[in-house]
Order: structure tokens, then C-alpha cells, then sequence
């Protein structure tokens, strides 16, 4: 039977079922709890959304639900007995659960660490990760640092969500041939459905086993998930199909502009405009939004992340676009935003910012 891995010590899953444990931390109990409510049986679980299209809420999943996700998982990267898991990401949301309830059904170790920048800095293993789920942010971290770069590309499968991978990351991860994949999913089907290989290309999307998938008339992704508890589950990301089972993703259709009749999907344009933002505002995020306009409908505005509004390299870096870009993908404008509000997974709340930034 496999166990839970703390900084310092372990316990068993038949310690845990009996609630033999002293850990005080809370992010460490409130994982004990839920793997304790899983060993005993419970059947509901209560899990939060991300809230990076909306309102958070939280929603309940059946156990059934999960142990669909795990085995579909396992099935995909073809997981072994006795395999070493790492969870370093918040068990409050549905990515950290899943990776518990992963080693719970597995019957694997799992070393379970609270979330922060770089999860491998002060970790000493003598066994490498089969198997590991991590947000961009902490990849970044883990490549930047010469202690932890070694560690991360030692790690066999690693699974990478929660918030877009930029560009340039993307690229380092090709560089460094880790052997990740970034996910697609969503609170409502318990994690990923589907998993694109990072590898310097456009990434397509391969479903899960069992995961049927389609488009509506706009182009819109539906999905036919098991792990789902709605049969025919309608999202609202604009593919373009490949085959039966593959996709590559385009865009929220919610987060599309027309502007003048040109519809542009920020989505897309903002990995092509990443290099030239990074030139005249480094380290600064940015994304693509629109606000009306009386003659276009909407025109489109370019937000960044900079304590201070700095109107002449703004100007300048509108200058630049214009001579790389047609003029239909050029903002209008550039707003600023000192910090950005982020949704509780990290991902950029476009709908918050751009209200501040106006």
C-alpha cells in the first residue's frame, strides 16, 4: 500500500484512513483530511472553480466522477506499480486533489508538498518522479534555478495547467526536452481531458481514453467526458479538429473581438505580439482586450502589467507592432495595471483588469 511523503516523515494510507497523524500545518491536514475521506469511502466531495471565466463557485463531484479522471490518466501514460508521485499544488483546488486521489488510486507514493514558486528547492530525493503536475510559474522557477533545473528533466511524466504557457517558456521546455505535456480541462471534468506533448511545435490536443469530442456550429469544443457529470458537456473554446480524437485550441469564444467586422482571437495574437511586448516592457505580462467604440464596435487595446504608465515607450512599442503587423491586429491603445488581479489558480482576470485599467 502506498504512503503520503512529508518534508519530514511519512504515513501510510492505513494511518491516514485511522486519522494517525499530528501534522499541525493546515494545507498539510486539510490534505490528510480529504486523502482520510477518500480511504473511508466518502462519496461527494465539494471542489472550487478557478473563476478564470466567471465567478468562483464550487460545485460537487461524485467520487466516480474521480476515480474515471485517475484511470484515464493512467491509462494514457501508461503509470507502473509503485511509482512516486509529487503534489506541490494547492489541494483547496481540483488539479491538487487530483493528484492525491492519483496516488490514492494508483496504490503509489506520493510526496506531497505546499504549493509555492520552486517545489523541488528544498526537497532530497533518492527516488526520481514517475509522475508530477505543476503550473507554468513553478516550471519557470524550477529552469531558472541551477539547483533544480537537473531535478525537473529527471522527472518522467510531468503535466503542465492551470494558467497559459508563454512562449518563451514554451520554448525553454523544448529546449530542455523535458517530457511534459500541457493540459486542457476544467473543474467540471475533474481535471484534464485532454494532453498536448510540449515540443516546440503548435500543440494538438490528444483526448483521454473514452473522451469523445466535436464542435458545435461556431466551432466551439463539446465533449463527451465520463468523468463529467453532464453527458454532452458545451464549452466555450473555439478548435479546429484533427481526426476524431486530436484538437488544437484557438481560443475562448467569449474573449473574441469584432472589431469593425474583423474578428480577432487575443489568444492567438498575443503569443505572435510576446516577443515585442518583452522588448519594450521586460518580465511585464500583458494580454489583448477590447473596449466600444463608436465607429469599429469595439476597438482592440493592449493591457500591461507596469507600475507606471509610461505613454512614450507605449507609443513606441505601438510604432514597432505596426511594422510587423496588419493594421487589423494593431491596438489601438496601451493600458496600464500596477498589478494584476489574478484568478486563485494565477490565471490573469481579464475581466478584473481591464475594468481597472480603464
Amino acid at each position: 500500500m502506498g504512503k503520503i511523503i512529508l518534508q519530514i516523515g511519512s504515513y501510510s494510507f492505513e494511518e491516514i484512513k485511522n486519522s494517525l497523524w499530528t501534522e499541525k500545518d493546515p494545507y498539510l491536514e486539510s490534505s490528510l483530511r480529504f486523502c482520510r475521506d477518500w480511504l473511508r469511502g466518502e462519496m461527494l466531495f465539494e471542489l472550487s472553480t478557478s473563476g478564470s471565466t466567471g465567478t468562483p463557485k464550487t460545485i460537487t463531484v461524485h467520487r466516480r466522477q474521480m476515480e474515471i479522471s485517475a484511470k484515464a490518466t493512467k491509462d494514457f501514460f501508461g503509470i507502473q506499480p509503485n511509482s512516486l508521485l509529487l503534489c506541490c499544488l494547492s489541494t483547496d483546488m481540483i488539479a491538487g486533489k487530483m493528484m492525491l486521489v492519483r496516488a490514492l488510486e494508483w496504490d503509489a507514493d506520493v510526496v506531497l508538498v505546499a504549493p509555492k514558486e520552486n517545489p523541488l528547492l528544498e526537497l532530497s530525493m533518492n527516488r526520481e518522479f514517475d509522475f508530477a503536475a505543476m503550473v507554468p510559474m513553478q516550471v519557470a522557477a524550477c529552469l531558472d534555478s541551477t539547483k533544480t533545473a537537473g531535478e525537473l528533466k529527471k522527472i518522467k511524466q510531468l503535466i503542465i495547467g492551470g494558467a497559459p504557457i508563454s512562449p518563451a517558456l514554451l520554448e525553454k521546455i523544448g529546449m530542455e526536452k523535458l517530457n511534459a505535456y500541457q493540459t486542457y480541462g476544467m473543474t467540471e471534468t475533474v481535471s484534464h481531458v485532454a494532453l498536448a506533448k510540449i515540443n516546440g511545435q503548435k500543440p494538438i490536443y490528444t483526448a483521454l481514453p473514452n473522451v469523445g469530442i466535436g464542435t458545435d456550429a461556431s466551432g466551439r469544443l463539446w465533449l463527451e467526458a465520463p468523468m463529467a457529470q453532464e453527458k454532452h458537456l458545451q464549452t466555450n473554446d473555439l478548435v479546429e479538429l484533427i481526426g476524431n480524437n486530436q484538437f488544437v485550441w484557438l481560443g475562448r469564444a467569449d474573449f473574441t473581438i469584432n472589431s469593425g467586422g474583423i474578428k480577432i482571437q487575443p489568444e492567438i495574437l498575443e503569443p505572435q505580439l510576446a516577443a515585442i511586448v518583452s522588448e519594450f516592457f521586460p518580465k511585464s505580462d500583458f494580454f489583448l482586450s477590447a473596449l466600444e467604440d463608436s465607429k469599429f464596435g469595439q476597438k482592440l487595446v493592449l493591457v500591461i502589467e507596469n507600475t507606471q504608465p509610461e505613454q512614450k515607450r507605449a507609443k513606441d512599442l505601438l510604432m514597432e507592432i505596426r511594422k510587423n503587423f496588419h493594421k487589423h491586429l494593431v491596438p489601438k491603445t496601451v493600458l496600464f495595471v500596477s498589478d494584476f488581479m489574478r484568478t486563485p489558480s494565477g490565471k490573469i482576470n481579464r475581466r478584473a483588469n481591464l475594468n481597472i485599467a480603464k
